[in-house]
């Protein structure tokens, strides 16, 4: 039986892996540890399908050492012992670990000397955060690398590969993908290119050959095979991003309502990571210091949907959406930022004051590096009146708190007071 297309693409080399370019780009830290020949064992912790087992099939391939696979919760000891008897022999193994957070005392305990000594290169493989779930002993013997979801470019590029290759992919088949198949298909698996590959290879194989003995694959068809509905037939996706634009502008008008209809419209497309990172910026850009606590529940909630994956995700986030819609609201904070922004973008942020430059070297009070600094720890009510912005926006105010929300009220009212007992000093 032939392998799953997912697993035929799997790259070869460093330069096949689809995204993860903040790891396996050109002087980024895994191909510069190969570069390098100073490869060692590492952890890759991200959502399933983005590239985990990629990456280690192609660092093996780059190296051309042994790999092997074995997986932490079903796999034995017994397993691990072969694989450390072929690491004696042939020098290297690179081993890739799955579910490497599963690892149980005795398998870490026959584990640890090999990794020790290098014969063992391992892989670890998890959609845990190995900083909670890996027990220190294998952390403090490996890097840990964050693997990121794939986004709809990468997607793209892998099933364009993936359609030409003749020798791994679908290459031989004369197949026609409509458009806004393709796009459905890469904004459809949440950035697991395992599914979309998977998804396009029964697409493939179960549509039949036309006349021209052409495989013509439609919106339809790829809704059907990745048992997901298109949020909408529009080609050019417009319409996708016009639903998110107006959550946003739901969630920052109050209308919990129409809120929750975008939501479901989003859940119903399959679209967690969208939602998730949109949460986020609508906690920090509009409700803001008007309710910051807010934006932590939000975070949390955003961390719970993401771990327990859709259909179940939908509680959190509808919590979430409530919460935000009827919070007060306030994007002060950032708005001063952006206003601050345009003064350093034109030229205008001028030297450090000299009082407020580093002096903890040699030489520093010859400069005249930190003289004359007030330790505001050192005042009343820790605040002392002197110069911190520099002499060409001395006196500029950015920041105009809004009356939203008991914790920026509170703000505000500090803010007021500090600037009067300035303007009075």
């Amino acid at each position: 039986m032939q392998q799953p297309l997912s697993y035929r693409m799997r790259p070869q080399n460093l330069d096949e892996v689809v995204g993860q370019q903040h790891l396996v780009g050109k002087g980024k830290i895994i191909r510069r540890m190969i570069d390098a020949q100073m490869l060692s064992s590492m952890i890759l912790y991200g959502p399933p399908g983005t590239g985990k087992t990629s990456i280690a099939s192609a660092i093996a391939g780059t190296t051309q050492y042994a790999f092997r696979m074995l997986n932490a919760a079903t796999d034995t000891k017994k397993d691990l012992q072969i694989v450390a008897e072929e690491a004696k022999m042939s020098g290297t193994v690179i081993l890739l670990l799955d579910e490497v957070h599963r690892l149980d005392k005795t398998k870490q305990d026959f584990l640890l000397p090999h990794l020790e000594s290098g014969r063992i290169i391992m892989i670890g493989a998890t959609t845990e955060n190995p900083y909670i779930t890996i027990n220190p002993a294998i952390r403090s013997r490996t890097q840990i690398f964050e693997v990121l979801p794939l986004d709809e470019a990468d997607l793209a590029q892998a099933i364009d590969a993936a359609l030409i290759d003749k020798d791994r992919g679908l290459g031989n088949y004369s197949v026609i993908l409509d458009e806004n198949a393709k796009l459905h298909l890469c904004r459809g698996v949440n950035g697991d290119l395992r599914s979309a590959l998977n998804g396009l290879e029964l697409a493939v194989k179960s549509t039949p050959a036309n006349e021209s003995d052409q495989i013509h694959i439609t919106l339809s068809i790829i809704e059907e095979c990745i048992q997901k509905k298109a949020l909408t037939h529009d080609k050019g996706g417009d319409a996708h991003y016009d639903v998110i634009s107006a959550f946003q502008k739901s969630i920052r008008g109050s209308d919990v309502d129409a809120a929750l209809h975008y939501l479901a419209r989003l859940v119903e497309a399959g679209d967690l990571a969208i939602i998730c990172r949109r949460l986020m910026v609508i906690g920090y850009e509009d409700i803001g210091l008007a309710n910051p606590q807010a934006a932590a529940r939000c975070v949390e909630a955003v961390l719970a949907a993401e771990k327990i994956g859709l259909p179940e995700a939908r509680i959190p986030l509808a919590e979430t959406v409530v919460d935000l819609c009827l919070s007060p609201k306030s994007n002060s904070a950032h708005t001063a930022l952006d206003e601050a922004l345009k003064d350093v973008q034109a030229g205008k942020a001028g030297d450090v004051p000299a009082h407020l430059k580093d002096s903890h070297y040699k030489g520093a009070k010859d400069l005249n590096r930190g003289i004359g600094y007030k330790y505001p720890h050192n005042y009343e009510d820790a605040w002392v009146n002197q110069q911190y912005l520099p002499d060409k926006l001395k006196n500029t105010s950015y920041y105009s708190p809004k009356d939203t929300g008991k914790y920026e009220r509170a703000l505000a009212m500090r803010y007021e007071q500090l600037s009067e007992r300035e303007n009075k000093e």
